[in-house]
């Protein structure tokens, strides 16, 4: 199973280029989509998600042409948009049932089973007679997720599911999507690293519309080994460092500001060499799109 995207390319009416010639083979499993917003993400998925028209390029999936045979794709997709709607007056077990019969699904005795499969899945089974206005933000996005479930799809596509999330409904998240993602292709596009470096074992990151990087997501971290320096200033003093020196990120600790920085050499005898994670592949990749990390 693969999902193969060559040259897809895609400009607004508004000149805006969303996407520039996007290249990615995707396998079995979570591949992670990492980028800022705007980034092209949700252009993307929209696309591969068949909402939206490219203007160059092509996908296909197992064969499946997903830019001419919408029909074929939206029979083996389930897709979880970044902001989608809910009958607030409705229960779960009802609304599942409805979504179930429009994808074909007309035995009863064959709706129920899976109705209820799916919300033991997303761990939704006691709230299966709640009305889904009364839904947590965790509660829905798992909801969102048994919806897209249905019909046993081959690609699962799921569109920033963890911002606003707390962290026991994120941490929860994160198992159901392991879960799903040992059998079909799970795309998860987001702008948050942890989601990534959790998740996947590859990924891509996307920065104005181009494809900056892609790979294993430790081994990406590796190839930054001894490159990536440390320290802890003052919050008065950081801008000062930050206008000479390539700072990738900072952020704030017990009241100081803590700088990265990469480079080959030591920046300066307050630095101390850290150990790279995912997070300086990312700052690095989207502040410095020249380094060889494709």
């Amino acid at each position: 199973m693969e999902l193969r995207i060559e040259n897809l390319s895609k400009t607004y009416a508004t000149g805006v280029q969303a996407l520039k010639d996007v290249s990615l083979r995707i396998g079995p499993g979570i591949f992670g989509l990492l980028g800022p917003n705007g980034a092209g993400k949700s252009t993307l998925m929209r696309i591969l998600a068949t909402l939206q028209e490219a203007d160059s390029g092509s996908a296909f999936l197992d064969g499946i042409d997903v830019l001419r045979d919408k029909d074929r794709v939206r029979q083996v997709l389930g897709y979880l948009p970044q902001e989608f709607g809910l009958y607030p007056k409705v229960t779960a077990w009802r609304l599942l049932d409805h979504f179930a019969h429009l994808k074909g699904i007309v035995n009863r005795g064959e709706r129920r089973a899976l109705v209820e499969a799916l919300l033991h899945q997303t761990n939704l089974w006691e709230a299966r007679n709640q009305r889904l206005g009364t839904f947590s933000g965790g509660m829905k996005q798992r909801f969102g997720i048994a919806q897209a479930l249905i019909g046993d799809p081959h690609l699962v596509i799921v569109d920033e599911p963890t911002a606003g999330l707390d962290p026991e409904e994120r941490v929860r998240f994160h198992n159901l999507l392991s879960e799903i993602g040992e059998q079909v292709i799970v795309i998860l596009s987001t702008h948050i690293v942890a989601d990534v470096s959790d998740l996947c074992r590859s990924m891509a990151i996307i920065h104005q519309g181009k494809v900056l990087a892609t790979g294993d997501p430790l081994e990406l971290a590796r190839a930054l080994q001894g490159r990536i320096w440390q320290t802890s200033v003052e919050r008065a003093a950081a801008a000062a460092y930050k206008e000479r020196l390539p700072v990738i990120s900072s952020r704030l600790s017990a009241g100081r500001t803590l700088l990265r920085v990469y480079g080959e050499d030591r920046p300066g005898p307050e630095f101390d060499l850290v150990e790279p994670e995912v997070e300086d592949v990312y700052f690095s990749t989207v502040t410095r799109p020249e380094p060889a990390l494709c």
